[in-house]
């Protein structure tokens, strides 16, 4: 072979360029012959075995490749028949689909329609107060209107039923046992009364239904006394008719008037300016009745000396007379004289207050003015800082500048008017006195031409 020859070549060369150091042993190159011939022979068995694995390889290779090829075949006819049952399947399901729309006609808006409204009432139902004694009934509808396939005939039914009991349901006053969540947050089981979908009490409380949890809630503030009233006196009620305030909006004008400030805070929200407006008019109204009171009893008084009643020396009509009395000897234009002096040491004591109360009616308007200039600045200010995108920033403001005004306006108009009134009774007063002042004068002239004739 030709690897055997070319290591007899190497040998060989490797002996002749060393015959001139040694010449070696006759049996070291036999054994290396034979070393040779043995190595030749396992490596000639090595490449054998390596060649005979080498063709299992291909040939199992081959048979793979094969079988692979066939297997590839088979799909691709496998595919060419799925291909065309599909084609055969789409036509068929495209002519099955137009026969299925020809004979369910309009029950498609039909479902349609069911859905909408499945929506709709359940958006209603999840607010309606109903709920709080029909509890559980959104399940069904909620699985109607999310529901993909089309509904059934028992489930349309069961919508059907279920509007028709909110219609009637809607028109009745009902009794019954609940819990109910209190101002201190304990949930307590109570007798609540329904009025259809419209208010529910307890306890002659209004109460306020939470769909996010399904529970009642006492209203944290309850309308005006008469409503809570009407309310009580329903819920004793136990047979017969009882009014009572009905929200037909559902809860939202109850909502609306339990936001509704009172008076107290509607003053506490004028602020300082509106206190003081206030002290102004108590302040005014206390000097009016004590004018009042006082020029009442003086004109009184006075008529009944006129009528020739009681005499009393404690008006001013006495005094008067009392000054003709200590001049008898004085002539008329001297006593005339007197008698104006008398009555002008009266008119301060009449008219005691009347300016004050005049400037406390001019003031107050104005202090409610200054009160509207202040709520104004203050809303400004607000815009100014965080602009207009939330009303409620610019609500202390105006509240200030609405309240202080409708404050001024109070006060001012009711003192006004009093203090007309007041003015005319003062007047009254004075003109008696001038009225008696012209009758003394005219009677002492009248003694004098008796005298001298």
């Amino acid at each position: 072979m030709t690897i055997y020859k070319i290591v007899l070549v190497s040998i060989f060369l490797i002996l002749g360029s060393g015959l001139a150091v040694a010449a070696p042993s006759l049996n070291s190159l036999d054994e290396l012959i034979a070393q040779v011939r043995k190595n030749s022979v396992l490596e000639s068995r090595e490449l054998a075995e390596r060649e005979k694995l080498f063709r299992q390889q291909r040939d199992k290779q081959a048979s793979m490749l094969s079988t692979l090829k066939a297997k590839l075949a088979a799909e691709r006819n496998r595919g060419f028949e799925l291909k065309k049952l599909f084609e055969e399947n789409e036509n068929f399901i495209t002519v099955e689909s137009e026969r299925l729309n020809e004979q369910m006609g309009s029950l498609g808006e039909l479902f349609g329609v069911v859905r909408q409204n499945a929506k709709d009432m359940m958006t209603m139902f999840n607010g309606s107060i109903i709920s709080a004694q029909l509890q559980g009934r959104n399940e069904s509808i909620k699985r109607l209107a999310t529901n993909k396939s089309n509904p059934t005939i028992k489930e349309m039914e069961e919508f059907w039923r279920l509007v028709l009991d909110e219609m009637v349901q809607s028109g009745k006053v009902v009794r019954f046992e609940t819990p109910v969540i209190t101002h201190n947050g304990e949930e307590v089981r109570k007798e609540v009364v329904r009025l259809g979908a419209f208010n529910i009490l307890s306890d002659g409380l209004y109460l306020r239904y939470l769909p996010e949890t399904g529970r009642l809630v006492e209203l944290g503030r309850q309308p005006a006394s008469r409503f809570v009233s009407l309310a009580r006196t329903l819920q004793q009620t136990e047979s017969g008719v009882a009014a009572v305030a009905l929200d037909p909006s559902r809860g939202a004008i109850l909502s609306l008037m339990v936001q509704t400030p009172s008076i107290i805070e509607r003053v506490n929200q004028g602020g300082v300016i509106g206190y003081l407006i206030i002290i102004i008019g108590l302040i005014g109204l206390a000097l009016v009745v004590e004018r009042m009171v006082a020029l009442t009893l003086s004109h009184r008084k006075m008529q009944q000396q006129q009528t020739g009643g009681v005499v009393t020396t404690s008006t001013p009509l006495s005094r008067i007379r009392q000054v003709a009395e200590d001049n008898p000897r004085v002539d008329s234009e001297t006593l005339g004289l007197k008698l104006d002096q008398a009555i002008l040491k009266e008119r301060p004591m009449i008219r005691r207050f009347l300016p004050t109360i005049a400037i406390f009616a001019a003031i107050s308007p104005l202090l409610g003015l200054l009160g509207t200039v202040s709520g104004m600045i203050e809303t400004f200010q607000s815009i100014t800082l965080f602009g207009t995108g939330d009303p409620k920033l610019m609500s202390g403001g105006i509240s200030v500048a609405l309240v202080t005004t409708e404050l001024g306006l109070i006060v001012a108009i009711p003192l006004t008017l009093l203090h007309s009134w007041l003015s005319g009774s003062a007047k009254k007063v004075i003109f008696i006195l001038d009225e008696e002042s012209a009758a003394l004068i005219a009677s002492r002239e009248e003694k004098s031409h008796v005298i001298s004739s």
